[in-house]
């Protein structure tokens, strides 16, 4: 292969290397989660990454009030009187070894490696090779990355960013990961410039949910407190969200719940392990005893049927109210805090149960009996992640589960109310901070107020619209805080071409990943220090802070010594490079030197933040106000919250096609691949497999284990991703799932949400086909 270190590669390699993949072992799936082997795992890899001592001096602070908090998920903390010895999970303990790990990529690994050899290596062995140690730079038309300055790759950058004919052609991405200070000057840094391109993970992840609760109740985050889940809740629908695998952590909260009473009922297309028996490894009923059953149902809805599946629920509940006037509804709340009831109460009562039951893949007594599980809670919270975010009609279906709660009053009183579960550690925090395309002119009025300038209004780009940007030739510069843009997005090849249009490509990150590999024309790599890790400035040890899926906000302080000396905070970077264009305008140094003075900008900019140097210290933290939550006050524009009318769609397959999800396997967080096993689903030693159903199988004359393709169908053509064995799975009829970021290849770059311009990567149309079909045919 040719050093051309700018083209993309082809589909194969655009998918994460063209390594060949041995063929996994297959045991299928389990029924329970946990136990003594997520010990023996989570010690496993920490002892192997980290060492004794380190394991020790990390495992053992996490998610404690004097430690720092887990750089995984956002999953809330239990008050810091209930907190265990060792408060993480097992995807917890390989996140931080992972980051805490004693492997260095240094100068002498990028001397070695050509930007193309490396191209060649999947993720997994990318980001295995150790911790970034130095700024390196890839200089135009070279084949290696070489170490740079501090001074001089700040110069570069700000070069470069004043270069611009107009400040609209730089791209400021961020990782959900950032803390809240970093998060705030960073979206300082962007407007200070005179942009409002500020992508950021959220808008492939939770933007759905933020637009559909913003729309109906006023507020874009979930009203659901930790308590609310263990003390209060009688019902907790859990839907399109594997917690066993991506927020572990939560099936300790909802076996509380169980032992207190509370029925659970998880709605998803496959049986996941860790709703079935969970064996809390703290516990010795957990350990040696049977464990604890958490789902009372299951309900197999199909792939992007959630939205009938609530639709139903809402007619059922119109019926039993029809049967028994005041058995079902709660007309007090209604009639009280709500619009709109009498259009969606029309809306449903025009349903017709047949189209329910085909878009939902559940028969309509399946979803009465749910019902009437309803009917016997006082008080309900629905728990969901990106099994509804990431489709067509994601935010109505968002709405229509709103609508669901606001029937019964299931808003702005314990143990009830909406929870979008975040995915990623400060993702939430990053939004509340200002890192969004869209602020409202209120913040903006608070930063020029601060800050002496006035930023700019203009919504900026999201991060499909900033690959479109790109693409397009419209942007020169782009800065990636933390993340692996170019395995995260969508459309995979049109993605790592349009990262190489850029000018400049500058990532600040922990370890080696594919987006460094897709590159402008000249490129930064700028090592930052990880969560674990000690920050020391001039006026001393500093902490950050992060807000949880719960709204609370609480401090992080790392334990390492750092990795390399040559490592800076992600806040001291951001600080340099806004003193390197601007001069200490805007006080640049003193925010790095301390970040206690950021905290008293975001004090006086964000609301809810007030004495919040004072709050932050105390044990836990504090808790943002949430309107819905606090009491029935629902900020919209009248004051309300808002029932709304969602017909009831569903994404439809042609014949001989089918629905696939892409999902992760359980050695994974996001796109960091652990390893290459999936325990809960039975997968060893692989991960380019698809799952389907076993007549489906039949159906395409195929057997398991054999190799096959997978070809998505969009209007502007299709994409393929090669080479996957095909598993025997329980799942519906007509729905596959496959892994990503192997599988986003597959995903059109220009298929999105509606409204919130989420990419639609839980529900994608595609062919299966036994592999090298493509070869034969050209013969």
């Amino acid at each position: 292969m040719a050093e051309n270190p700018t083209n993309p590669t082809g589909p194969h390699e655009a998918a994460g290397g063209s390594e060949p993949e041995p063929n996994p072992k297959v045991s299928g799936p389990v029924k329970s989660s946990v136990g003594i082997h997520a010990i023996e795992e989570s010690m496993r890899y920490s002892m192997a990454e980290m060492g004794p001592k380190r394991s020790l001096q990390t495992l053992l602070t996490m998610n404690h009030v004097d430690g720092f908090d887990c750089p995984s998920c956002a999953w809330g903390d239990p008050d810091p009187d209930h907190r265990k010895m060792a408060e993480f999970c097992e995807n917890g303990a390989k996140a931080v070894a992972w980051e805490a790990t004693r492997k260095r990529v240094d100068a002498a690994f990028f001397a070695e490696h050509s930007i193309a050899e490396l191209r060649e290596r999947d993720g997994h062995w990318l980001e295995s090779q150790g911790r970034l140690t130095q700024p390196m730079h890839l200089a135009p038309g070279a084949t290696h990355y070489a170490p740079i300055s501090w001074h001089d790759a700040l110069a570069l950058t700000a070069e470069h960013l004043r270069g611009m004919a107009d400040p609209n052609r730089a791209l400021f991405y961020t990782s959900g990961r950032t803390s809240n200070e970093a998060a705030f000057l960073y979206q300082l840094l962007a407007r200070r410039l005179g942009t409002n391109n500020l992508p950021d993970c959220s808008n492939m992840c939770h933007e759905s949910s933020g637009a559909a609760l913003t729309e109906t109740i006023g507020v874009g985050k979930g009203t659901v407190t930790f308590d609310d889940i263990t003390d209060h809740a009688d019902l907790i629908i859990i839907v399109g969200q594997n917690p066993g695998t991506c927020h572990p952590r939560m099936l300790t909260a909802l076996e509380q719940a169980k032992q207190r009473g509370a029925r659970i009922i998880a709605a998803n297309p496959l049986p996941e392990a860790g709703l079935g028996r969970f064996h809390n490894p703290q516990t010795a009923r957990g350990l040696l005893g049977p464990g604890t059953k958490l789902a009372d149902r299951y309900l197999p809805v199909r792939i992007n049927g959630d939205m009938a599946l609530f639709a139903g629920l809402n007619r059922a509940l119109i019926d039993r109210e029809d049967a028994r006037p005041g058995s079902a509804l709660d007309h007090d709340f209604i009639d009280r805090y709500c619009d709109g009831f009498q259009a969606a109460e029309a809306a449903w009562r025009a349903l017709d149960w047949s189209r329910i039951e085909t878009m939902s893949g559940l028969s309509r007594r399946l979803i009465e009996n749910c019902a009437a599980d309803v009917l016997k809670a006082d008080s309900i919270i629905v728990c969901w992640a990106m099994g509804l975010t990431q489709h067509r009609n994601a935010v109505a279906t968002i709405r229509e589960i709103v609508n669901f709660l606001l029937l019964r009053g299931n808003i702005g009183r314990p143990g009830a109310g909406p929870a979008p579960i975040r995915g990623h550690s400060n993702v939430q925090g990053d939004r509340t901070m200002g890192i969004w395309e869209q602020m409202p002119d209120a913040f903006l009025d608070k930063v020029r107020d601060e800050f002496g300038f006035d930023p700019p209004r203009a919504h900026g780009l999201d991060t499909v619209d900033s690959i479109r940007a790109m693409r397009d030739g419209k942007a020169d510069v782009f800065i990636g805080l933390g993340g692996n843009f170019a395995s995260a997005t969508p459309d995979t090849e049109v993605t790592e071409a349009a990262l190489a249009n850029c000018a400049l490509t500058v990532n600040i990150a922990t370890k080696l990943n594919r987006s460094h590999l897709c590159h402008g024309t000249e490129s930064l790599l700028l090592p930052c220090l990880g969560r674990t890790e000690r920050d020391l400035q001039a006026s001393g040890e500093q902490f950050v802070t992060v807000e949880d899926t719960m709204a609370m906000v609480h401090s992080s302080r790392g334990r390492l010594l750092p990795g390399s000396p040559h490592l800076r905070s992600e806040v001291a970077i951001i600080a340099d490079l806004g003193q390197a264009l601007f001069g200490d305008d805007l006080g640049w140094r003193a925010m790095r030197d301390d970040y206690a003075v950021i905290r008293r900008h975001i004090e006086h900019v964000v609301p809810g933040f007030h004495a919040f140097e004072q709050r932050v210290r105390q044990p836990g933290g504090f808790m943002l106000p949430r309107g819905p939550h606090d009491s029935r006050t629902f900020p919209t524009s009248t004051g309300k919250a808002r029932f709304t009318v969602n017909p009831p769609t569903a994404v439809v397959a042609p014949p001989g096609h089918l629905l696939l999800a892409t999902v992760r396997s359980h050695d994974q967080f996001n796109t960091t691949v652990y390893g290459l096993d999936d325990r809960y689903r039975g997968i060893k030693g692989g991960r380019r497999v698809v799952f389907l159903n076993k007549d489906d199988l039949r159906d395409l004359h195929l057997h398991e284990g054999d190799l096959v393709d997978l070809i998505s169908v969009h209007p502007d053509g299709e994409r393929r991703a090669d080479g996957f064995r095909a598993v025997g799975y329980p799942a519906p009829r007509g729905c596959a799932v496959a892994y990503y970021p192997e599988t986003n290849v597959l995903v059109a770059l220009d298929s999105t949400a509606e409204t919130s311009n989420t990419p639609t990567t839980k529900s994608i149309v595609i062919r299966v086909e036994p592999a090298g079909r493509r070869a034969d045919l050209s013969v």
